[in-house]
């Protein structure tokens, strides 16, 4: 007899009992509050480990077309150090935009925000307006927070001006031990993989496959040569398995021996260790001394220029991405974390008929596409390690400083990693080495 609902979710109790249990009044979530945005002022190292913290926050209500998730597992995403260095400007200010909407919208004008854009878990709750789920289905969540009634939102789910980067522009995000989403977000999860690397796919993965095969994206063909920046990031690493397993030669620039070993690992045909290339001095890839380093490396390793270069880093890479576009190249690009301000010699551009595409997230269908091939198993989780939900600020802490490959876990009900496969056949054909290739 189990004496709370997060205790029959984690026990994998049937709809019926989840169902018969009370919700709690609390539960335990990471958040930012709003009397610390101005804490960072003046300050250099903006650790978020100071700002963002686990406590118990009160259980909100749950909108007509909404879910209400038992959160397994979560992931750090750059969104969510974003967020708590309160920069470029404090999520919150999202938060009083959405309140002013009025109705459902304003519960999430509060004073503390609950983040993380992505999670796996279990349905224990539905909203009276949703059809196609129900109460005890494993789901992964899309971080694509959509207006439905928005017209623009029927011809590309990332166009309608309601779209939203759930858990970043929302509140009641993913890491927590509860989360409210939109049914508009829910996929299956695929049931050969644990919670946790069933949680840190939809965000990364998503987005590049939109980057990369989606006709919104760069549209690679097959034997298209793509340039893949921190290619055992979170993105990159999609990045890279996405390119190969549609016919690709996926060209990997890492900084370090290990990363290369890594993607090498993954099967990158090609693999550019930049610190042996540019000596160590990265400001030389803002120059075109370094940008010519790096396209004689790109020759000498597939001997061409790249079809398509697939850009994230933003001002500290971007004039290069535009240079080593080949003649009639793309380049696509979904961020900069490194700065937003970028600056390039347009010659490169309009003399070379190159294209600049803009990315962001990703729709529905491609979140599904991409959450069907890694249910095939065509496409691994990049998970490298997994941190309990009381270590959120040192996972993200983990992420802001670089110091991780492929993508960080967190554990929020799941009392232990290596629970929720309910396809154990299905992962015994994958390989659980494969699976494994990030956490070696």
């Amino acid at each position: 007899m189990t004496s709370s609902l997060s205790e029959a979710v984690i026990a994998g109790a049937d709809a019926a009992a989840l169902e018969s249990l009370p919700l709690p009044d609390h539960f335990p979530a990471a958040c930012v509050r709003a009397p610390d945005v101005n804490m960072f002022e003046g300050v250099e190292d903006k650790d978020v480990r100071k700002s963002l913290s686990v406590g118990d926050v009160p259980m909100p209500e749950l909108a007509p077309d909404e879910a209400l998730i038992a959160v397994m597992a979560s992931a750090i995403n750059y969104n969510t150090v974003w967020t708590a260095m309160f920069e470029p400007l404090p999520t919150f200010q999202f938060l009083k935009e959405m309140g002013k909407a009025g109705g459902w919208e304003a519960r999430h004008d509060l004073p503390y925000h609950i983040v993380g854009s992505d999670a796996s878990g279990v349905i224990v709750r539905t909203g009276s307006s949703v059809r196609r789920w129900k109460i005890g289905d494993h789901v992964s969540i899309s971080p694509a927070y959509v207006d439905e009634q928005d017209p623009d939102t029927h011809r590309d789910g990332m166009l309608g001006q309601g779209q939203k980067a759930w858990g970043f522009e929302t509140n009641f995000g993913g890491l927590a031990h509860y989360a409210v989403v939109r049914a508009s977000q829910l996929m299956p999860k695929p049931p050969a993989l644990t919670w946790e690397e069933a949680a840190v796919n939809p965000l990364c993965a998503s987005t590049a496959y939109r980057m990369l095969v989606s006709d919104r994206g760069a549209r690679m063909k097959q034997g298209d040569i793509v340039l893949i920046w921190g290619a055992t990031g979170g993105l990159g690493s999609y990045a890279v398995q996405l390119v190969r397993g549609g016919g690709g030669i996926p060209v990997g620039v890492v900084n370090s021996d290990e990363k290369a070993s890594l993607l090498r690992s993954l099967g990158c045909d090609a693999v550019i260790n930049r610190q042996e290339i540019l000596g160590g001095d990265d400001t030389l890839l803002r120059r075109p001394e370094g940008w010519k380093k790096m396209g004689r490396a790109i020759r000498e390793a597939v001997g061409e220029d790249p079809h398509i270069v697939f850009e994230h880093v933003g001002r500290e890479t971007f004039a290069a991405s535009v240079f080593l576009a080949r003649r009639g190249g793309t380049v696509v690009t979904c961020g900069s974390s490194t700065g937003y301000e970028h600056t390039y010699d347009n010659r490169y551009l309009w003399m070379r008929l190159k294209r600049i595409i803009g990315s962001h997230g990703a729709n529905l269908h491609e979140q599904c596409e991409v959450n069907r091939l890694i249910t095939m198993g065509s496409v691994v989780p990049a998970l490298s390690t997994t941190y309990p939900l009381a270590e959120v600020g040192a996972a993200t802490r983990a992420v802001q400083t670089n110091q991780h490959i492929g993508k960080v876990g967190v554990l929020c009900l799941a009392p232990r990693p290596d629970l929720g496969v309910t396809d154990p056949e299905a992962r015994a054909r994958m390989g659980e080495e494969r699976l494994r290739l990030f956490r070696r």
